[in-house]
Order: C-alpha cells, then structure tokens, then sequence
C-alpha cells in the first residue's frame, strides 16, 4: 500500500521503520518539515513530505501527532488521497501533562478519536494509542504464535476497520474490534486495556471492564 505518516515520534517513527521494512511506499511527515526526517528517510527508505503532502494519493494514513496539534493539521489534508482512504488515529487526550482542557472531550463528551474526526473532517479508526512504540519493533509474532499480543480498533468505518485490521495482522499482532467511534472510550488512557502487551482473551475482558468516567488524571 501507499501510505502516509503524520508525526515522526516514538509510534511514527516505528510504523515508518516496520511498514517500509515489510515493503510498503510510506511517506512521512512532521510539523517540523522533511529536512528533519533525513536521517529516519536514510534509515527506512521512506520519502520525507510536508504534512500537506502526506496524504497524497495514499491507501492509508496515520496520523501520530498530539491531540493539541490536530487542529493546526491542514485543511482538505485528505482531498488528494485515494477513494475510500483509510486513516488510524493513534491520538490520546493528556489534559494535565500536555493538551490543556479540549472542550470538545470535556464537555461535550466526544471521545478522542471523535473529536478528531470532527477536526480533520475524515472518519478515523482508533488503533495503536495503548501501544508500546516499542513493542512494534520487539512484539511481532507470527499468527497462531501463544505470545502474540493483541490491539484494539475502534471505527464506523467497516471496510476501513478491515484495513487497518490486516495491516495489524501483517505488522505481527492480532486484533480485536472494539466496536465504534462511540465506544472508542474503552480503550483511551485510564482504561484497563490501556499499554496491555497481552492476547486477545485478556483485551475483550478489558475493554469489557472499562468505565466511562475518566479518572481526575485525565480531566484538566
């Protein structure tokens, strides 16, 4: 596939790393422009892009970047990719230790992932926000394999849920559905499955376990 990388962090340094690894055209992109992605370019085979390129043409895009930084993402950010693009929202709400108080989350009671798709203007499939950056790079496990660990994915979006699904797969992890947008809150910071490196038995009991009252650590 083609795909597109926003945020050159931990995760998206480690996506750009394994998918370019397993063959994938990724280009990637950071609010800090593609000279500074020379040596991640160097190092993966990636092509380094302005964000407002990162979505061109491309089969899938993740979008890594702060929950504080969605709304500065450019407009029309996905008029340029393929029909029926695929974007993975990786995003968590971190009121105290970096976003400030989002009103959208706080009062109006949007998930993260929703609130997100209202920003960009695109449906979104909730995937890798709990996971480990490093993990991706040491987790992978074939199918069948008794260690494989499993994510959560959230998303309205069926035919994009499947995508993102076997992406996951090919990427060395089993998944499990954690139904919509709207339930996307049992898997957000606080929750039991939350950085759980487990199967996918003990993710469906988490996600089953989760309350919708955020803790007073995720409330500015």
């Amino acid at each position: 596939m083609k795909i597109g990388i926003i945020g050159a962090g931990n995760i998206g340094g480690n996506l750009t790393r394994r998918l370019t690894a397993l063959g994938h055209d990724v280009s990637v992109a950071n609010s800090r422009g593609p000279h500074t992605l020379t040596a991640l370019a160097e190092e993966t085979g990636a092509t380094p892009v302005e964000v407002g390129d990162a979505a061109r043409d491309a089969d899938l895009v993740v979008v890594t970047v702060p929950l504080k930084a969605v709304p500065d993402l450019p407009s029309g950010l996905f008029d340029g990719a393929a029909d029926g693009v695929a974007v993975i929202d990786t995003g968590n709400y971190y009121p105290q230790q970096r976003d400030g108080k989002i009103a959208g989350i706080e009062d109006e009671g949007l998930t993260e992932s929703g609130w997100t798709a209202r920003q960009i203007g695109h449906t979104v499939v909730k995937a890798f926000n709990g996971t480990y950056a490093q993990d991706i790079l040491d987790r992978p496990r074939p199918a069948g394999a008794p260690d494989r660990m499993a994510l959560p994915v959230a998303g309205d979006d069926e035919a994009a849920k499947r995508v993102v699904r076997a992406l996951i797969d090919e990427l060395g992890f089993d998944t499990v559905d954690a139904g919509s947008l709207a339930d996307s809150w049992r898997q957000q910071p606080g929750t039991p499955v939350y950085g759980l490196q487990e199967g996918a038995d003990a993710v469906t009991k988490a996600l089953a376990e989760a309350s919708p009252e955020r803790s007073a650590d995720f409330r500015a």
